[in-house]
């Protein structure tokens, strides 16, 4: 017994739904384009202004941007993937694709902040040579930077909340990873200017701490998601709630969450009077997948199973 939307399939004893989103990829990849053409623009102006004003911090701050259009890229392939409707073949959809993406941009993110690390403790130790003075025109440029990569943070924070997307907070992150990268180059540029250029190496390394901090986090999410962990107790219990709130439901006696990816998959069992007709039974079953598909959105597929009390 089983009533389904989105997917076909048949199965005795339970109901079952599972839902898509039209509108998920349309919106992230509108953001994301919206992201490449900011990184690019930004990338060619951080890049003249570093050769202009001689500021090394600034060449290697455009190239920093230059890595966020890659990393957009990543989040574009793993999203259009992850969107595919579910087929005969991955009946269960592709969002785990999007934890995919997650992890190689979590993974750059990482190498990135190392590489900020090391080549400031590269200068700390004398291990570099002293840059030129750079040039009034670098201290502009990183101010830009600053301001325009914390605008496409938030920009692209809202989205990546607005669509519960792991790959396009890893994205938002990276842009902040580059705002605190371009504070650290307006910190050098202008500690070299006024004769104190060990400001810019110890900037960097508070800034590789920050890096590597969002790195670990966006990591640890994207891996809970791909791995089937639980949803939190208090969800839980909304569940269980909702199930309860129907009519006939006698109690619940199992139920079963897993993460997948942004989704939700609910395997519950609840408990109805055994001397109801299997069409009533099937209606207090479908009555309980109805409102769970109602209340909770995120709730990609539901399997309710009836117990004779």
């Amino acid at each position: 017994m089983r009533h389904t939307k989105g997917m076909q399939s048949a199965e005795p004893g339970g109901v079952s739904a599972q839902k898509e989103n039209p509108d998920y990829e349309r919106t992230a990849m509108r953001a994301s384009k919206t992201s490449i053409a900011a990184n690019l623009i930004l990338t060619i102006f951080k890049l003249l202004a570093g050769l202009i004003a001689r500021s090394g911090a600034m060449i290697s701050d455009a190239v920093h941007s230059a890595s966020d259009v890659f990393s957009t890229i990543v989040v574009i392939v793993g999203i259009r993937i992850a969107s595919k409707a579910s087929d005969r073949e991955h009946p269960y959809g592709h969002e785990r694709l999007e934890c995919a993406a997650s992890i190689v941009l979590a993974t750059i993110l990482a190498v990135t902040g190392l590489g900020i690390g090391y080549s400031a403790a590269s200068k700390i130790l004398g291990r570099d040579a002293q840059l030129a003075v750079p040039g009034v025109l670098a201290l502009i440029a990183a101010a830009v930077s600053i301001a325009v990569k914390e605008g496409m943070y938030w920009y692209t924070r809202y989205y990546a909340k607005k669509l519960d997307s792991g790959a396009l907070m890893a994205d938002a992150w990276h842009h902040r990873s580059d705002a605190l990268s371009s504070v650290g180059a307006l910190a050098g540029i202008a500690g070299a200017r006024m004769g104190f250029p060990i400001l810019d190496p110890a900037a960097s390394l508070l800034i590789c701490i920050f890096i590597e901090k969002a790195a670990y986090d966006i990591f640890l999410d994207a891996v809970d998601k791909m791995v089937d962990k639980a949803c939190d107790d208090e969800v839980e219990e909304q569940l269980r709630a909702c199930a309860m709130a129907q009519r006939d439901v006698l109690g619940v006696d199992l139920l079963h969450t897993r993460v997948f990816a942004n989704k939700i998959y609910v395997d519950i069992e609840i408990r109805v009077d055994g001397e109801k007709k299997l069409i009533e039974a099937h209606g207090v079953a479908e009555s309980v997948h109805d409102a769970i598909e109602r209340d909770f959105p995120k709730v990609k597929h539901i399997m309710v199973h009836v117990n004779p009390a």
